[in-house]
């Protein structure tokens, strides 16, 4: 395998974590670059299930390295807890992973600055996971933010008071919540100093000399392309960028880090929290189109770090190949093939009528996007159970002739094809 950036190119929740996970054995090092514990990487191996919010995928493979890049933000409690569960199942992660110690560092005053803007917006809330990420990056961009090397820093409590004179004003006087205290803040320090610095390391150098040694290194994104804060669906976005191109800032290594981008997309379209989704069929206020039924249900269609029921609708070609430009996706990893078995049709959009207007292209404008009706073209289903298919050949043909038009459509290759939630449920196109 060469170096690799895997990405998710839809609305998130594409199986990224499975994918990573069956690439990590080939690789030397699997290195986080975004994100926080707003991500949700379902692993699932025999009858254990393992979901990671923090932690690389790659952490259940003895040989493999764990980094956790700066682009990430991190909350010391939720790491902890983490890596306590991931140690009871006798995986010693403090040999495996190490932390970038310019992280920044989630606290609690992020959360309920989180949860009470969510709480203001009323029925304009975004669905953000109220997990403090949005406020966290805006302390690192306004330069008041704490990082893991900032814990045992000669200024850092009059840094922390400062921090809270602005996000109690802020929390009180205008969003009419309750304040936080310095002790719950102080609280959050002392476990990260116990349990994350511990961890912590130049990741950018460790990664240079990886690359020097002639190591095989896996870029793990989360989240996914159109939840990119610049190139998705703005702003029913995440807060940080989620493209390939993040690899780089988020770990420190340059253009020439990685020669392949793999972009992970599910056979549909699933969606978790507000903002557009053109090709929509099922959902938790009322849209139950029998077809998006069936992905929900057989696809058990709950958010792995919310567990809020995800919307589910059609393949959505547009949104797909808007991705693979901006991405420069060299292969597809189609995922969940199995949770269309049984459907007289399947179907793929292939454009948008706005207005009267047919258009090829993924609106900037939210609003705009939202009043797009998708043009679909209808392809046959397929009665036989694709699940546990490892052979290609073995696929039915009308299944097959779906991965094809995805291919054309999208203008990328599908090089894997996921029929089943367990790391051997997997098809390799040759």
């Amino acid at each position: 395998m060469k170096n690799t950036i895997a990405i998710g190119i839809q609305w998130g929740d594409e199986g990224k974590g499975k994918i990573v996970d069956l690439l990590a054995p080939q690789a030397d090092v699997v290195a986080r670059f975004q994100g926080g514990p707003n991500a949700g990487h379902t692993l699932v191996i025999g009858t254990q299930k393992t979901v990671l919010h923090h932690v690389p995928s790659g952490i259940l493979h003895d040989e493999t390295l764990c980094l956790i890049g700066n682009g990430t933000v991190v909350d010391a409690a939720e790491l902890k807890a983490e890596i306590d569960l991931l140690q009871a199942s006798g995986v010693p992660v403090a040999e495996r992973l190490r932390v970038s110690d310019r992280c920044q560092l989630i606290l609690p005053y992020h959360r309920a600055l989180d949860a009470a803007r969510e709480v203001a917006r009323g029925s304009e809330r975004i669905g953000t996971t109220g997990r403090g990420i949005g406020p966290c990056y805006e302390d690192k961009a306004s330069r008041r933010g704490i990082r893991l090397c900032d814990l045992n820093a000669a200024n850092l409590s009059e840094r922390i008071d400062t921090n809270l004179h602005y996000v109690n004003f802020m929390l009180t006087e205008f969003l009419k919540a309750e304040p936080v205290s310095r002790e719950e803040v102080e609280e959050a320090l002392e476990l990260a100093r116990q349990h994350v610095l511990p961890l912590a390391a130049d990741v950018t150098i460790i990664l240079h000399q990886q690359q020097q040694a002639g190591a095989c290194i896996l870029f793990e994104g989360a989240q996914g392309t159109m939840l990119d804060i610049d190139h998705g669906t703005y702003p029913f976005v995440t807060s940080s960028n989620t493209v390939a191109g993040a690899a780089l800032a988020g770990l420190g290594v340059g253009p020439n880090a990685a020669s392949e981008i793999l972009g992970i997309a599910k056979a549909y379209m699933t969606r978790v929290g507000a903002g557009p989704f053109p090709t929509e069929l099922y959902n938790a206020n009322g849209m139950n189109d029998a077809s998006g039924r069936h992905m929900a249900e057989a696809g058990h269609e709950f958010g792995s770090t919310t567990g809020r029921p995800r919307r589910t609708g059609w393949f959505d070609a547009l949104v797909t190949r808007h991705a693979v430009r901006i991405n420069g996706i060299t292969a597809l990893a189609i995922t969940k093939l199995d949770v269309l078995d049984g459907l007289d049709e399947v179907k793929l959009c292939t454009g948008y009528r706005i207005d009267g207007e047919l258009i090829d292209h993924i609106p900037a404008d939210a609003a705009v996007f939202d009043r797009c009706e998708p043009i679909y073209e209808s392809m046959p289903g397929w009665k036989e159970s694709t699940f546990g298919v490892t052979d290609v050949e073995q696929l039915p043909a009308t299944a097959r002739a779906f991965l094809t038009r995805i291919e054309n459509l999208c203008e990328a290759p599908v090089q894997m094809i996921s029929t089943g939630p367990d790391r051997e449920h997997i098809c390799h196109v040759k």
